[in-house]
């Protein structure tokens, strides 16, 4: 192996933990809100089921891995050295790793998926230009951040209305045992979901670096061994906690009741299943804080505290073009020098 691909690997590997670190806890950050988990349980249990969710997922079916390997092209110049593709990779991955860090460390819960889209696609722009990127998979990314709102927001209101109705007659001390039970259920359920998507995002991004090192085919099929590598980093990652995000996403935002934290998990899980399986990447963050405005809108807007969410909209939209130039100058930059 050369050096490239060591450091692309490297870095994978720093880039699934800083998810999992960063990204994960906003599986769990309702419940424990809600009070149903206690920070400590909820982190462990949070980072068993990444695990089992990214192995279980890419083994029955790797469509979200298969659309961000097929995302760009990191072989479109040939006028380069050899180890270019390899070294702007390895940068896209940097980039996204200085991103992700920095959102964490100022508590904002950006989204780990699209830091991650975007340094890819500014890598393959510093080395192909726009035709290294394939714009009917890149869609999809659109596809996954509009349904994810839309589903996210409306089915919070949704479910939470529903509820009230179907519990309107349920005396309370029953009522709230249910949705505890059923709150903890779902957060577990959401931790899966994230593991599913997320980490074939990561593996294909494995898979991409073999390939640009001629060490796996490109239609290839995902070993196992990195499956196991890839979700035991992620679940290592989630088990450092992330008690900033967990605070941003379920305590400051909006107050949750347990009914209304169980919605918001139920709605994100909805949203995150059925995003995966048509092999559409989408933002665990973008389902869970949309579900969580769609279940506090239900009752009013006013008990949403929309500076947050001014906040968190800001964050997202400033990834795309900003962790895209990061990684683009740090793929001419690495090219320069390597």
């Amino acid at each position: 192996m050369n050096i490239a691909l060591i450091v692309t690997i490297v870095l994978v590997l720093g880039v699934i933990f800083v998810n999992g670190w960063t990204d994960a806890p906003n599986a769990i950050a309702t419940a424990v809100s809600t009070r149903v988990l206690s920070i400590r349980f909820a982190v462990w249990m949070a980072a068993f089921m990444n695990l089992i969710g990214a192995l279980v997922s890419t083994l029955l079916g790797a469509k979200v891995a298969t659309t961000i390997f097929n995302m760009v092209d990191f072989s479109k110049n040939q006028s380069l050295p050899e180890t270019a593709p390899q070294v702007a990779l390895a940068a896209s991955l940097f980039a996204i790793v200085l991103w992700a860090t920095a959102a964490w460390y100022f508590g904002i819960p950006t989204s780990e998926s699209h830091a991650l889209i975007a340094g890819l696609t500014g890598s393959a722009i510093a080395l192909g230009g726009f035709s290294a990127v394939n714009l009917n998979e890149w869609v999809k990314v659109i596809y996954g951040l509009v349904a994810s709102v839309l589903i996210g927001f409306f089915g919070g209101i949704l479910i939470t209305k529903l509820l009230v109705f179907c519990f309107r007659d349920v005396h309370r001390r029953t009522a709230s045992k249910f949705f505890s039970t059923g709150q903890a259920l779902s957060a577990a359920a959401n931790a899966y979901l994230h593991g599913a998507q997320d980490g074939q995002k990561f593996m294909g991004v494995f898979m991409l670096g073999l390939t640009l090192n001629h060490m796996s085919e490109s239609n290839a099929p995902i070993p196992l061994y990195i499956v196991v590598i890839c979700a035991l980093t992620m679940g290592l990652g989630t088990s450092v906690g992330g008690a900033r995000i967990i605070k941003s996403v379920g305590m400051d935002m909006v107050k949750l009741e347990t009914y209304q934290g169980f919605s918001a998990d139920l709605s994100t899980a909805i949203c995150i299943q059925f995003m995966t399986s048509l092999g559409i990447p989408v933002s665990t963050t973008h389902a869970k804080t949309t579900a969580i405005m769609g279940v506090a809108a239900s009752k009013k807007l006013s008990s949403v505290d929309w500076s947050i969410v001014k906040e968190m909209v800001f964050a997202w939209i400033l990834t795309f073009p900003g962790c895209g130039l990061v990684a683009f100058i740090m793929a001419k930059l690495f090219i320069a020098i390597f």
